[in-house]
Parts: C-alpha cells; structure tokens; sequence
C-alpha cells in the first residue's frame, strides 16, 4: 500500500484542513502531517500575523532600544569616541563597531594569542575611525580581519586620498 499523499490533518486552532504533501518525500510526510497538527492552519496563521504587525514593530523598536542602551554603556565603559556621519546612520555605525570590536576581542584577545597590552594598543585605532559610514560598511566582516582594515582606513598615505573621511 502506497504512502498517502494527501493528509487529514486537525490543527491546534480546531480546523481540520486536508494538505497535498506529494512534493514531499514519502518517508516525511507523516512527520509534516504531525509538525502540522501541532500549528494553526494556514487562515488563522496568517491573520494572526496580521493583527501582530504592530506589535512586531513594538517589539522591534523596544528591541534595538535596548541594544541602542547596550551599545552607549559599552562605549563609554571603553571611552569610544563618538561617530560622525547623517543622522540616519549614527546608531546603525555605533551597533556595527561594537559588533564587530566585540567579536574581534573575542577572537583576538580572549580565544586569540593577543594579550590586554596589544588590545589597549589597538584600541586607539579603533577610537580613529569615526565614520559611522566605515563601520556600517565593515557590519559583515570577520572579528579576525578587523587588525587588517583599521591598517587600511588609517595609513596616513591613504587618508588623504580618501574625501570620504
């Protein structure tokens, strides 16, 4: 006897809905059936989104309220100079460099071969870039690499090239 390919399937808001699960390998459709048994159905999933909008934006803006917090208590702890650039980017800069200063001690200092004295040296160079631009930019670099790209955004030779600065 063949797998079923449709299933009756009661989910947890009550409504009993028959799902087509033949674009699945037979051996997972009992467990999608199960997985689904134990959602609402898709009607009640998407209204329920639907009147959670505004919450999600609540929610949203209460979340990088407290990462903004976060953000200006590390900075101060650790004397970070304040960013320059438009409005718009000034707290999306400072998120970047903490990020990314954060989870280069990490892997320099505390997983690393680094000790304080390198860091507090390196430090300064972290305090020379300003830019919030250069920091957003930086957002998906590795912890590793960032030695490498504050050599880059400082070397005097360069700055003044640069009339991004």
């Amino acid at each position: 006897m063949p797998v079923p390919k449709t299933w009756h399937v009661h989910h947890l808001c009550g409504h009993d809905v028959t799902h087509d699960l033949t674009a699945r390998p037979a051996d997972q459709r009992a467990g999608l059936a199960r997985w689904l048994a134990g959602r609402d159905c898709t009607d009640c999933w998407k209204a329920a989104r639907d009147n959670d909008t505004a919450s999600k934006e609540e929610w949203l803006a209460a979340k990088r309220a407290e990462e903004q917090a976060t953000v200006r208590e590390w900075a101060a702890q650790f004397d970070m100079p304040p960013l320059d650039g438009p409005e718009r980017a000034l707290d999306w800069g400072e998120r970047s460099r903490h990020q990314l200063v954060t989870t280069a001690y990490a892997a320099l200092v505390a997983e690393g071969t680094w000790d304080d004295a390198d860091w507090a040296q390196f430090e300064e160079k972290i305090r020379a870039v300003t830019r919030a631009g250069w920091w957003i930019d930086q957002r998906d670099a590795d912890g590793t690499d960032l030695p490498e790209l504050l050599d880059a955004a400082t070397d005097n030779d360069r700055a003044s090239e640069n009339p991004f600065r």
